[in-house]
């Protein structure tokens, strides 16, 4: 979608379009070469960009993915660029979910909450009991 957005973008007289049109044909291009290596078998490099963009830490692909994703919009505000730099933008986002954890489940935080809550009642019954 990032590639064929930034195609069509590129056919007008604007040269703010037409740079955020290549930047995103770039986005699409890299894209590809960092998750689906298998789409790039003909180019030499590609196994080993991916395996260096394996090694990223998910923080670290979402700000370079979301990055990458909001230049062209800064630089052309249309809806192609927004349309077409939404798929790009949406792997940043994942990969910045993915990066805060897995959440919690409601049990193990019902334990934690009653057991402070008891914790709290024996320090009061204690205060209370030493006043008396």
């Amino acid at each position: 979608a990032c590639a064929f957005a930034g195609l069509w973008n590129c056919v007008t007289i604007n040269p703010l379009n037409i740079a955020a049109g290549v930047w995103m044909m770039l986005n699409a291009f890299v894209l590809f070469l960092c998750e689906a290596p298998f789409c790039c078998q003909f180019i030499e490099f590609a196994n080993a960009v991916s395996a260096r963009a394996d090694r990223l830490r998910a923080w670290q692909k979402a700000a370079f993915y979301c990055g990458m994703a909001v230049f062209p919009v800064m630089l052309s505000l249309t809806l192609t660029t927004l349309f077409g730099n939404a798929i790009a933008f949406a792997t940043g986002v994942l990969y910045g979910l993915s990066a805060l954890g897995k959440k919690g489940d409601a049990i193990s935080y019902a334990r934690i909450h009653q057991q402070q809550k008891q914790m709290d009642e024996e320090k009061l019954t204690g205060t209370l009991e030493g006043q008396a």
